[in-house]
């Protein structure tokens, strides 16, 4: 392995424990049935999906992607609006691999992605299929072509999501943002989209259930996050950085970074503070932030019973703003 490769100091047994109650045993079977299933369903509709206009083949991959989610017990919340269609490079913090369909539920695009995911049962087939760009981490030589590869698909009209934390953190801690993929951004002249991932309890304090991280194998992810109760996912589409905003990727990748992590980095539980209080810190829809974008979306947080898509309307005084 290389040695600039990017890591995490996260390990499983620090960082993916779950406090509260499990499911019973036959409930996480039949979870991981049902998500199979679906993932099967995926890998046989492709290319039929493929041929169908963008918005009913997004409205179809947002409804699969969150059926594939809820079915291990995860619940989706998303604030923001996805705002226009065309070429947009989609930038967010990693957690899971479970971060994967979480964006797709919000937000229908290619993913960027490490070329051991193709190797993958179901998924990586499943991957391939949906016009997932691979790049091998372990050959930096090969990293020009990839950010090639990615500024056509931009240039093409194409959502690319990318993890420029280049591996998988915790989500208590976080990782700098690598700057190569922002070069195709400049490249093609497209907006970048700040994500946002949190996975949640009820109590607000961060899941660990989900995280991916370290040596921790995928069936033994799986396994954990279908045994877990009471675990939400939240999204959250972030005001867009505008083509020319920022002169070089250095300062794109910052800028993306601090509107990602910004808020995230406030809120990572720390030892003393009442969770009330960490919650405040981030700025609740009502607080007001400096915005980071000429794009202002207001996001009003919902009850937590349901799955739930929030739209946004223009921005307001009591919109939920990202500090620039």
């Amino acid at each position: 392995m290389s040695v600039w490769l990017p890591t995490a100091p996260c390990t499983p047994e620090a960082c993916a424990g779950h406090p509260g109650r499990a499911a019973s045993v036959p409930r996480a079977v039949l979870r991981l049935a049902t998500a199979l299933a679906l993932m099967v369903l995926a890998v046989a509709a492709a290319a039929p999906v493929r041929l169908l206009p963008v918005r009913p083949r997004h409205a179809l991959v947002r409804g699969w992607a969150v059926a594939l989610v809820g079915a291990l017990g995860v619940r989706v919340t998303v604030y923001g609006a996805p705002g226009p269609d065309g070429g947009r490079l989609i930038v967010a913090n990693h957690i899971s691999w479970l971060d994967i369909p979480l964006v797709a539920a919000a937000l229908p695009c290619r993913m960027l992605a490490k070329s051991e995911v193709g190797a993958w049962p179901v998924l990586g087939r499943l991957a391939a299929q949906a016009g997932t760009l691979f790049i091998e981490r372990d050959r930096i030589r090969a990293l020009p072509r990839t950010v090639e590869a990615l500024t056509g698909a931009l240039r093409a009209g194409d959502r690319v999501t990318v993890f420029p934390e280049g591996s998988t953190w915790c989500g208590r801690a976080q990782g700098v943002f690598r700057r190569a993929a922002f070069q195709s951004a400049l490249d093609a002249r497209v907006p970048v989209q700040p994500v946002r991932i949190a996975y949640r309890l009820a109590d607000g304090e961060l899941a660990g259930a989900p995280a991916f991280v370290g040596d921790d194998p995928l069936t033994a992810s799986l396994w954990r996050i279908a045994r877990s109760r009471g675990v939400r996912a939240e999204v959250w589409l972030l005001p867009r950085i505008p083509p020319g905003r920022h002169p070089d990727r250095r300062e794109l990748a910052a800028a993306a970074r601090e509107a990602v992590l910004g808020g995230a980095e406030r809120v990572a539980p720390l030892p003393g503070v009442p969770v009330q209080q960490r919650r405040h810190a981030v700025g609740s829809p009502g607080q007001e932030e400096t915005p980071s974008a000429t794009d202002r979306e207001s996001a009003k947080r919902p009850s937590e019973s349901v799955h739930h898509w929030v739209n946004s309307s223009p921005a307001s005084a009591s919109s939920f703003r990202t500090p620039s």
